[in-house]
């Protein structure tokens, strides 16, 4: 792993923040030159610790009004019948992340649609009838928040 200091912890917390922010910008709130901001990141994007810069979009601005977590035990662990699983999920268009977990549950899924009616479809449709899925469960979704990955590991080092 990369040696990361509190500086590469400052440039990743601006950035989960705001993409978007100028090279310019972040040399500023952070006391660097561009210059210097610029390797850093170049050196954060080749170690793989940058995976891509993501818009966030307002899912009820599209008319998505329904969010779900469904959570999926397996009938049977096997590599095959796990990938073919994930791969199901994973061609979903209202699947909007998915967990393979440790524990009483196998996955959890939180998919979003327009309504309840398109939740019903969705559960009906792609999920029961699945022969891999012994026994699922879905919870309505009243709202949520999203934090960054590094809240205080800075702190650490």
């Amino acid at each position: 792993m990369t040696s990361l200091d509190r500086t590469d912890f400052e440039i990743l917390d601006l950035l989960q923040k705001n993409a978007r922010i100028s090279n310019k910008e972040l040399a500023g709130s952070i006391g660097m030159s561009p210059s210097a901001v610029h390797e850093r990141m170049r050196r954060l994007d080749e170690s793989g610790i940058l995976r891509g810069f993501h818009a966030v979009v307002d899912p009820e601005v599209l008319g998505i009004r329904v969010q779900a977590l469904i959570s999926v035990k397996i009938s049977r662990h096997s590599h095959e019948l796990l990938e073919t699983f994930q791969e199901h999920l994973r061609s979903l268009p209202e699947v909007l992340a998915f967990y393979y977990l440790a524990g009483a549950d196998d996955f959890r899924v939180h998919v979003a649609t327009k309504d309840a009616d398109g939740l019903r479809h969705l559960v009906i449709e792609q999920f029961t009838t699945r022969e891999e899925i012994e026994h699922m469960e879905t919870q309505l979704i009243f709202g949520y928040e999203s934090r960054h990955i590094l809240p205080n590991f800075a702190q650490d080092s």
